[in-house]
């Protein structure tokens, strides 16, 4: 069963408002069963974070490492089982430059079963966690 493109977009708009307002609920059912996530090396969050919970535990993890305020949306080009969103996350320190990603989604019978993100830089989201460790 694949998506429309509006399906798509509309997915990957519930999938982070779900995420952002902490509704692991609503998220984990968005998923398949064996969903995975993955980190690139080089990244203090490095690694695959897999199953219904594991955008979960990946999202605790980067947010405890970062103070985030927000991650804006700016487009989303949609395939046939795939989506690419582009993101600035900006930090709660506006002196902290926003980092700068792409997150690939992959689909499958309605649902992600896979997000890769990709950092145009990763020193603005290193810079951040070394923000959050001299404040805590």
């Amino acid at each position: 069963m694949s998506m429309s493109p509006e399906e798509i977009v509309a997915f990957v708009d519930r999938l982070y408002a779900a995420t952002g307002a902490g509704d692991w609920e609503a998220s984990a059912a968005m998923l398949t069963d064996d969903f995975v996530a993955y980190e690139a090396n080089g990244l203090p969050m490095a690694g695959a974070y897999r199953g219904k919970n594991g955008l979960k535990a990946l999202y605790e993890k980067v947010m405890g490492m970062v103070d985030v305020v927000a991650l804006d949306r700016s487009d989303l080009t949609v395939g046939e089982d795939c989506a690419i969103a582009a993101l600035t996350m900006r930090f709660a320190d506006p002196a902290l430059a926003p980092a700068e990603l792409c997150e690939l989604f992959r689909f499958r019978d309605g649902k992600c079963c896979e997000i890769k993100p990709f950092y145009f830089d990763p020193a603005p989201f290193l810079a951040a966690c070394e923000a959050k460790k001299v404040t805590t």
